[in-house]
This record gives C-alpha cells, structure tokens and sequence, in this order.
C-alpha cells in the first residue's frame, strides 16, 4: 500500500514536472501577449476551487520560481564570474545556486509584495493573506517577465566579449516595460490617471528596493 502511494506521489510529480515545458512557454506568451489580459486571468483564478486553480497555466509564484532558475541557468552556461569585490555576503549568495536563487527569489518577490500591499492601502482594503494573495499572485506573472529581461540582461553586460550596449539596451527595455504596465495596472485599479499610475508603480519599486536594502545591511554586518 505505502509502495503504492509512492508511484502515485512520483507519477504526479512527474506529470507537473514535465508538463512545465508546455505550460511555461504558454504563461509567457500569455503575459507579453496581453500583460494586464494576464493579471486579470490571474484574479479571476482565485475564486476558482484549488483542484481547477491555473489548470491552463502556471500559477504566478511557481512561474516567477521557474524563469528565476532559468535565467540562473543561463548565467551559468555563460559563465558570468560573480562581482569581484566580494563581500562575506556576496560570498554566500554566490557560494551555490540554490543560494543565488533563494536570494534572487527573496530580492524580485518583495516587488509583487510592495506593489499588492500599495495596491490595498490605497484602496483603503484590510491587509490580510486573503486580500494581499490576488495582487500579489498577478504581480508575480509581471515581475516574472522583469526578471527574465533583468537577468538575460545583466549575464550579457558582465561578459567582456559580448556587446554591453545590448545587455544594458535589454535591462532598461525590461525596467521601461514593468513600469509602463504597472502604472497601467495601478491606474486601473485605483482608477486614477497613468500619469499617477506612474508615480505610484516607481514609488513602489523604490520602496521595495529600501526594504531589500534594509534587509541585507543587518545580514552583511554580522
């Protein structure tokens, strides 16, 4: 019976890990395709029951997990050297991958996280899990899309050989196209003008940037 179990454990595993390389590729197609279409797939998801949840699609969180590691990989296979001035921190973060994408994780989720928490404080909404988990989850298909475009970017820029005016062409291409759709989304959601919705999305970019660095300077001094 407990053998049983197993095969049924691994059989699901193996069907949600292979079933990945079809559902990534049409979550991201989905996003760039229609960003703010995306988010709003994402919100109306929630209210459907766990079992049918994102069953045409990867849910947020896993696919800003998945483009984390792939983007890794691929700054692996160029093999991007790490920052030469290295402190005791850099040194763990970059001691192994799973610490770099643990960190990467921890850094690129605080941006949703800002962003939804903004979001229902301005719509003057409790925070709680249940109210925080729809923005967050939406904001989580967009910030996935920054990180792809942020990380192919950047392992570009810091090889000598490669042209940097192209790795830094696509970093700021991918900052310039989260902060359009993310005023987008904040100017529809609070219903206000984009050119506020601009305010809103860099104001919240720049907070979640104070938080990481709140976070790290204690973690560095010890």
């Amino acid at each position: 019976m407990d053998l049983l179990k197993i095969l049924r454990s691994f059989e699901e595993f193996l069907f949600e890990a292979v079933s990945w390389l079809v559902f990534y590729p049409l979550t991201l197609w989905r996003i760039v395709r229609g960003p703010l279409a995306a988010m709003d797939y994402s919100d109306r998801e929630q209210s459907d029951s766990e079992e049918h949840r994102y069953d045409d699609a990867l849910s947020p969180p896993l696919f800003l997990l998945a483009t984390i590691v792939l983007t890794n990989l691929i700054s692996f296979a160029l093999h991007v050297p790490p920052p030469p001035e290295s402190t005791e921190l850099t040194k763990v973060v970059y001691a192994s991958q799973q610490n770099l994408v643990l960190f990467r994780s921890l850094a690129f989720s605080l941006i949703p996280l800002v962003a939804a928490v903004t979001l229902l404080r301005r719509q003057k909404h409790r925070i709680s899990r249940e109210t925080l988990r729809a923005p967050f989850y939406a904001q989580c298909y967009l910030a996935a899309v920054c990180v792809a475009f942020i990380s192919v970017g950047g392992a570009i820029f810091q090889r000598p050989e490669l042209p940097n005016p192209v790795g830094a062409a696509i970093m700021i291409g991918g900052t310039l196209w989260f902060l359009f759709v993310q005023s987008r989304w904040f100017a529809r959601r609070l219903n206000i003008s984009t050119v506020k919705g601009v305010g809103v999305a860099v104001w919240a970019v720049v907070r979640a940037l104070i938080y990481l660095m709140a976070i790290l300077i204690p973690i560095a001094s010890l």
